[in-house]
């Protein structure tokens, strides 16, 4: 999300705030810090441990992402729901992205948020939930991405 009043300008990859976040210029509780992509916990949170995935070029929505990086690139989409449902005990998940309209931030970013029965999320009317503490959020960060480097 981006910060209130902080405007970001499309295709700007010097005012992007997940850039930022992937430079280690703006903090972030990451949970998946590879080569090609980074994983970091929504700072508003659907659901505790929803993260974002976002490639580490800056690529404004998922039509400029090349596409010999789709495959390796929603494979970490894939591991992180897994690590939902493995680490969180969610019954599963919701993996989603926006291209433009409703994209908060210009940067290709996918959501995947631990679910469960009788949640609360329905259609597009979407609870937001708050971390307890800093500390609580950088807890949730650890287990997911302890999950990815030690897969099962």
């Amino acid at each position: 999300m981006v910060p209130k009043g902080e405007n970001v300008r499309m295709g700007d990859s010097k005012r992007c705030v997940f850039c930022e976040i992937v430079k280690g210029e703006r903090p972030a509780h990451v949970v998946l810090d590879a080569p090609d992509a980074m994983a970091f916990l929504d700072a508003r949170p659907l659901f505790k441990g929803h993260t974002l995935l976002v490639p580490r070029t800056h690529y404004e929505t998922l039509t400029d992402l090349p596409g010999e990086s789709l495959g390796p690139f929603f494979g970490h989409a894939q591991r992180l729901a897994s690590a939902m449902e493995s680490v969180l005990g969610a019954a599963g998940s919701f993996v989603a992205l926006n291209n433009r309209v409703s994209q908060s931030v210009p940067h290709l970013h996918v959501h995947v948020v631990p679910r469960n029965r009788k949640d609360g999320l329905r259609g597009f009317f979407w609870p937001r939930q708050k971390y307890d503490s800093d500390a609580e959020a950088a807890e949730y960060a650890t287990r997911l991405s302890n999950a990815l480097a030690n897969p099962a």
